[in-house]
Order: structure tokens, then C-alpha cells, then sequence
């Protein structure tokens, strides 16, 4: 894999690890694709894609010597973005420009869904603070937003920001 790797042009970080060391290696190194090959062991795999998914910001490729469609399923579960079954250096440079693409978009939408959450919860601090409906409190949102020159999710975390402090203020008297 290492050849393969650097003959498409990709420098290697580490060519084996164990699964204990994979997550700080990953966070430390910050690869911009991780390649995790089956080898002798699917267990040892699965285990090495968890860990980097859930410790390290980058994507999974799964390497395979012969499509394994059992192993495929817990992988994808497991959170890789593509595979390359015995991978000529033009299958993984698509497989590495396909699971940066996916890995882009799936940023982006877990932005999108934090910033629809942030919105609600301000939406929801504004309702009951002043008695309005869900409307309303999106209405005040928007217009203090657009009056000021904000970014309507500045605005949400502002007065998400504001009801923590009242909060705290609060419980301590």
C-alpha cells in the first residue's frame, strides 16, 4: 500500500499502527485521508476505522486485497467513506478525490444541522421569555440580525450566550 500510495503522489505517514496509537497518530500527523488495509485481521480493521472516524478529522479508505462484501457493510457502519479493491494508482487517487469530496460535504452539513439546533434552542429561550410563538421568536431573530448587520447565528448564540449568563446569575443568588 505504501508504494501505491507515494506512486500517486501521497506522502505515507505511518504504514502500520495499532489501534491504541492510531487516534493520537491521526490527530497529531492530520492526514487528509486515512487508508486502512483489511490485511490478516477484519477485526483489527474495523477497529483501526472506528477509532480514526471517532479521534481524527479526516476520511477512511478501506484497502482491500478482494471484495469482501461482509467486511464492506461493518466498514461503511463503521463510518469509511470509499474502498479500492486491489487498487491500481488511478483507483486511489478517485477513491482519495471521492472521500474528500463526501468528507467536505458531510462537514458541511453537520455545520448546517449545529447551526439549525443553535437557532431552534434561541428560537425556544426567545418563546418563552416573551411569551411569543415559533414565528415570532424567528421574526425577532431575523430582524435584530438584519438591523445590525449580524449574521442571523451570531444572533442565536447571543442570546443562547445571554440565557446561560442569567442562568448563572440566578442560581447564585
Amino acid at each position: 500500500m505504501t508504494k501505491l500510495v507515494a506512486a500517486v503522489g501521497h506522502t505515507v505517514v505511518a504504514d502500520s499502527t495499532q489501534v491504541v496509537d492510531v487516534g493520537a497518530l491521526t490527530a497529531s500527523e492530520r492526514p487528509d485521508v486515512a487508508l486502512v488495509g483489511l490485511g490478516r485481521s477484519s477485526a483489527h480493521a474495523l477497529e483501526l476505522i472506528e477509532r480514526i472516524v471517532r479521534e481524527a478529522e479526516c476520511p477512511v479508505i478501506a484497502v482491500l486485497d478482494a471484495h469482501d462484501a461482509v467486511f464492506l457493510e461493518e466498514a461503511a457502519q463503521s463510518g469509511v467513506f470509499a474502498y479500492i479493491v486491489d487498487g491500481s494508482p488511478e483507483q486511489l487517487q478517485g477513491a482519495v478525490d471521492i472521500a474528500l469530496r463526501r468528507f467536505a460535504e458531510f462537514h458541511n452539513l453537520q455545520g448546517a444541522f449545529g447551526r439549525r439546533a443553535q437557532t431552534e434552542r434561541a428560537k425556544g429561550v426567545l418563546m418563552e421569555r416573551y411569551q411569543v410563538d415559533e414565528r415570532q421568536a424567528f421574526g425577532m431573530l431575523r430582524s435584530h440580525a438584519r438591523r445590525n448587520g449580524q449574521k442571523l447565528i451570531d444572533v442565536a448564540d447571543a442570546v443562547l450566550e445571554g440565557q446561560l449568563l442569567v442562568a448563572a446569575a440566578t442560581s447564585r443568588a
